[in-house]
């Protein structure tokens, strides 16, 4: 399992602190991005993965990357907020992998790591909360690099504090995680394929062929470790990373669907909407809820 975490990568998108009102009321919002909360005052609760999580002070808290969630706040919450991309190699995420707590308790050191990570990064807050104003992708297209007015040193410091904060949240490793990561990796050269080449045609009969297995026993293994059937793992990865481009290019969605291999539109909308519960379209208008 560790060698597995070497390859994890985690990328600083937005992060600030802010004292929220009861303005902070969303739903249905479901990003491409991870989010980590710190809270300092104040009292609200976000809900994600069936449960509900109450945001009390000195606690942390977690919300996947393309995960179903809703924000709540009756009153004032003031919190440290950070949105942050995860990458690993073979298109996997760490949440494929690794079992996560969702609530923490804070520590002292959290607080320092959360003051220095925003001294290191002071370009990074939301300025506007309403995404039908907020356009910011610019700053998007350019997560993964140093600020300009950032040295190398600060942005390897960044990406370490990143790290570090978000180890707060690993579950003891159990024998199914285990299990899990080794399963995930025998299918490595399979799911790096499918990564690289999601805008053509990808058949279960063609990924077979290429780790030189019968269709069908390669689908049932595919099945057991991932959790899904080939293709409807195919499909959700390419509706992810149609999230990613919707959010950081201004392509129209037709051009997006194209370029995630789902050349009919009309499919698209169809399949967006029954994995994210809202059409494409809306998802871009509120793609910013915080």
């Amino acid at each position: 399992m560790v060698d597995g975490l070497k390859n994890l990568k985690l990328s600083l998108l937005h992060m600030g602190f802010v004292q929220l009102d009861e303005r902070w009321r969303f739903d249905n919002v479901i990003s491409p991005f991870s989010r980590l909360y710190l809270i300092t005052e104040g009292e609200g609760w976000v809900w994600h993965n069936g449960q509900t999580f109450i945001l009390k002070p000195g606690s942390l808290y977690l919300i996947p990357s393309f995960t179903y969630s809703r924000y709540h706040c009756d009153q004032s919450l003031t919190q440290y907020y950070i949105s942050f991309f995860d990458e690993m190699k073979e298109g996997l995420s760490i949440y494929d992998l690794k079992s996560m707590l969702y609530e923490v308790q804070a520590n002292e050191l959290d607080y320092k790591l959360m003051e220095r990570l925003l001294a290191l990064n002071p370009g990074r807050m939301i300025n506007e909360w309403d995404p039908r104003t907020y356009d910011n992708r610019p700053e998007v297209l350019s997560f993964n690099q140093p600020k300009p007015n950032q040295s190398m040193g600060q942005y390897v410091e960044t990406h370490g504090i990143l790290l570090q904060l978000f180890s707060r949240f690993f579950a003891a490793e159990s024998d199914q995680d285990r299990q899990r990561a080794k399963g995930f990796h025998q299918l490595a050269t399979v799911l790096q394929y499918i990564d690289t080449h999601l805008s053509e045609k990808l058949t279960v009969e063609q990924l077979a062929s290429n780790v030189h297995l019968n269709t069908d026993y390669f689908s049932r293994q595919f099945l057991s470790i991932v959790g899904v059937r080939p293709m409807d793992y195919i499909i959700n990865k390419r509706l992810e990373r149609a999230q990613l481009l919707m959010m950081t290019s201004s392509l129209a969605l037709k051009e997006v669907a194209e370029s995630v291999g789902i050349p009919s539109i009309y499919y698209f909308s169809r399949l967006f909407k029954r994995r994210f519960s809202m059409p494409p379209g809306q998802y871009r208008e509120t793609i910013w809820h915080m």
